[in-house]
């Protein structure tokens, strides 16, 4: 890997919108904010029993890939929840999966090399390939297409690529909730044979917050032939909100996990002790929580879909996935500065532009549901004081 130096990477455009919310409510504003991809429920508790017995033991190092009782948890889960099955020397786990994701790139990406990444995408993803000296390659889709990327558009991009190293599939998707079918996911893997030099990265962080009773698939076990070129990434944060715990894990071939491994044994050896003992609690306990959280999510969805659809100005997809909603702002020019404006009518959103779609806005519906109605009405009554 040849790091950018001369790239400076910008801010998260997800975090700094938080930020100035933040200091608005701190001068005594009444901002209602709909900016972070943070569930507002606290971990299980049988979880934080585990975190507080775990406080009497010494929470010396470990291995730089994790706990060896973590990883044997999430195989288990793997085992159990799709049907994959990884040996202990295929999973590498990191301090959330955003640095599991950074590593990744990190230790295989050149400069020069190219990342297809479908659009919208989560914030991060062009910003961490330019930092390793690649270049992100976006892959616009549209709404008609359910924002997924179809088989057609991915051959086309690759037979276009000049040195295409990695393809990223998020689903359910940031920020638009977006699930791929077993078809879906089975005619991109007819496309991605034919390119056997490209690693396929895999982030699976919201598969347990979906609003359809289908079975959750992932291109893993979709196409178990391209399994030595799949990175399946996964982590505690989203579905058993953990955040600000840190765990996150890749499972894919093991030189790639080896390689990962390597870069976080020198930039950070491991991620908190405490908090593996409380993930293998979290993977290892009850799951009748996760149905119970994803049916308030869903109302929650439902509650803000009949505010935005309401206004003509709108026009918002149904997600079948995570908590985000990603509507369409008919005539905006500046998504920008149409975010800033909606902080002064007392709503706080992140602009599409940040995700690869300009003229859009992603509002966050993981918090209490008046909140978020209240925040779509501002959003809503501003617009039509905007024409």
């Amino acid at each position: 890997m040849h790091s950018n130096s001369s790239y400076q990477a910008p801010q998260s455009p997800i975090l700094l919108m938080a930020r100035r919310a933040a200091e608005l409510r701190a001068a005594g504003q009444d901002i209602v904010d709909l900016t972070l991809g943070e569930p507002d429920f606290n971990a299980p508790e049988y979880v934080l029993n585990a975190a507080r017995n775990a406080l009497q033991e010494r929470l010396g190092y470990t291995p730089a890939n994790g706990l060896p009782a973590l990883r044997s948890a999430i195989r288990r889960r793997l085992e159990i929840d799709r049907g994959l099955h990884y040996l202990d020397d295929q999973i590498a786990v990191g301090c959330g999966a955003k640095q599991i994701i950074f590593n990744a790139f990190t230790a295989t990406l050149q400069v020069g090399d190219e990342v297809l990444v479908p659009a919208p995408y989560w914030a991060s993803y062009p910003d961490m390939i330019r930092m390793c000296g690649a270049c992100p390659v976006i892959l616009p889709t549209t709404s008609a297409e359910g924002f997924r990327l179809t088989a057609e558009h991915l051959s086309s991009a690759l037979r276009s690529a000049k040195s295409p190293r990695w393809l990223v599939l998020n689903a359910p998707g940031n920020p638009s909730g977006s699930l791929y079918s077993k078809q879906e996911l089975e005619a991109l893997a007819r496309v991605l044979r034919d390119y056997p030099g490209v690693m396929i990265l895999s982030d699976d962080i919201y598969a347990e917050i979906r609003y359809t009773e289908e079975p959750y698939v992932t291109l893993a076990v979709v196409a178990p032939d391209l399994s030595e070129r799949i990175l399946l990434v996964d982590g505690v944060s989203k579905a058993y909100a953990m955040t600000g715990w840190r765990v996150g894990w890749g499972c894919g071939p093991r030189e790639l996990i080896a390689a990962i491994t390597s870069v976080q044994s020198q930039n950070c050896t491991q991620t908190s002790t405490l908090s593996q003992l409380a993930t293998i609690a979290a993977l290892d306990g009850p799951r009748e929580f996760l149905r119970e959280r994803n049916e308030i999510y869903r109302q929650r969805r439902d509650a803000a879909l009949e505010v935005l659809r309401a206004c003509t100005l709108l026009e918002v997809n149904c997600p079948e996935g995570a908590f985000y909603l990603l509507p369409r702002i008919e005539g905006v020019k500046d998504d920008q500065v149409l975010a800033l404006d909606l902080l002064k009518a007392g709503v706080a959103t992140v602009p599409g532009s940040a995700f690869g779609m300009s003229g859009h806005l992603r509002l966050s519906f993981a918090t209490d549901q008046a909140n978020l109605v209240e925040g779509c009405r501002r959003l809503v009554t501003a617009l039509g004081h905007a024409q």
